[in-house]
């Protein structure tokens, strides 16, 4: 753990805040933040506390935790207005929900009529502690994102997901080792909304939360999107 590098994420998390921003915030010279972030002066006991409340972060986080999991696989943070959309889902409890899920979908918006998909996706959080830790088992919910014009067969539910703001973020090469970048990735997006004073919203959307994946020059991302006011 760094704590000068800890100071660092934060700051950058803050709305991509300048050593110079932050200096004057905390009423010290920019060599001072320098010198904290490179651990080569440590900020006092008054300061460290200013930091806290500045960046939404506790003693904890900013003394004993490692937060620097944002690195090159992490870009474009930001906040997005993402506009109503219609959306039709199917829900998997398996050892590979995702894989199912998602290729139900696909080819439910295929039979419609739809060559060429957006699909979205989300943890499905209903699965017992059972099915969890003796079955190895885990939900996941696939959604189509209907677009205008065209209709689902087969009687299949159709939602609606309002206009809401969400912070997201861009994963590249998810898939390389999903179990430690997609985890990562969300705590990097959950400290960006705290740092910055994002809460969630008045109303919950339908969707309060979703994956979606794509390539782009021969490599593939993700885009996460969490649900915030």
């Amino acid at each position: 753990m760094s704590l000068g590098k800890n100071i660092q994420f934060l700051r950058k998390l803050h709305n991509k805040m300048t050593q110079e921003e932050l200096a004057e915030k905390m009423q010290v010279s920019r060599q001072t933040v320098s010198k904290w972030e490179l651990d080569a002066g440590y900020p006092e006991i008054d300061k460290v506390l200013e930091l806290c409340d500045l960046f939404s972060a506790s003693l904890d986080n900013l003394l004993r935790e490692d937060m620097t999991s944002f690195d090159d696989s992490y870009s474009d943070l930001r906040i997005e207005k993402v506009k109503s959309f219609k959306y039709t889902a199917y829900t998997v409890i398996s050892g590979d929900p995702e894989t199912d899920a998602i290729d139900r979908m696909r080819k439910t918006a295929i039979a419609a009529g739809d060559k060429t998909p957006d699909i979205i996706g989300w943890d499905f959080p209903c699965v017992s502690q059972e099915q969890r830790s003796v079955h190895r088992l885990h939900g996941y919910t696939a959604a189509w994102v209907i677009p205008d014009g065209v209709a689902p067969q087969g009687g299949c539910e159709v939602a609606v997901n309002p206009p809401c703001k969400y912070a997201a973020i861009t994963v590249k090469d998810p898939m390389s080792a999903p179990f430690s970048i997609i985890p990562n990735a969300y705590k990097t997006l959950m400290a960006y909304i705290q740092t910055n004073g994002y809460g969630p919203p008045d109303v919950p959307p339908a969707v309060g939360c979703f994956e979606r994946s794509y390539f782009k020059d021969s490599a593939e991302y993700m885009d996460i999107f969490v649900a915030v006011k």
